[in-house]
């Protein structure tokens, strides 16, 4: 079964991250935890938080509440702390939500998205997806190549002598 995440507000560089991985990871900007963990409950969601006072409710203490405490500050090194004890893939579904508002991204022509985009990016490149929420459209440029290194450096823990095979 796919993990599925709600991050505290607290931690929403963490989401956008593991959303760039391809986890469905909801972001909580409300200040009731209530709804945080009815919905955590509903859609059986593990949830990431900094908060240490939340980590002593009940249903976290006694386990019907699948929580995780994070506990560093760079984001690069939060998904590490979330991927290591739930054997995360870091390579899951990459770029395949929106990094702004979680949804699937769809694929779309590329005379679709024509005045949609700047020209350069429209000489230069072939693939696209669009949220159907937000209408962000993404594309294999060097932003989207700069992100999916730094994906392999935090798989590899930044070792730069790991091998491919």
């Amino acid at each position: 079964m796919e993990v599925k995440f709600i991050a505290d507000n607290n931690v929403g560089k963490l989401a956008r991250w593991l959303r760039m991985i391809g986890y469905d990871t909801l972001l909580f900007k409300q200040k009731d935890d209530g709804q945080m963990i009815k919905t955590a409950l509903s859609e059986d969601r593990v949830i990431l938080t900094k908060d240490t006072q939340f980590m002593k409710r009940r249903l976290v203490t006694n386990g019907k509440l699948k929580t995780i405490l994070i506990k560093q500050d760079d984001p690069k090194l939060q998904v590490q702390e979330v991927a290591k004890p739930l054997n995360l893939n870091y390579h899951f579904k990459p770029f395949s939500l929106c990094l702004e508002c979680n949804q699937a991204l769809i694929a779309r022509d590329k005379a679709e998205v024509q005045n949609l985009v700047p020209p350069r990016v429209f000489e230069t490149q072939t693939q696209y997806t669009e949220c159907p929420t937000c209408h962000r459209i993404y594309w294999q440029g060097t932003h989207w190549q700069a992100m999916f290194k730094k994906l392999q450096d935090l798989q590899g823990g930044g070792d730069e002598r790991r091998t491919s095979s």
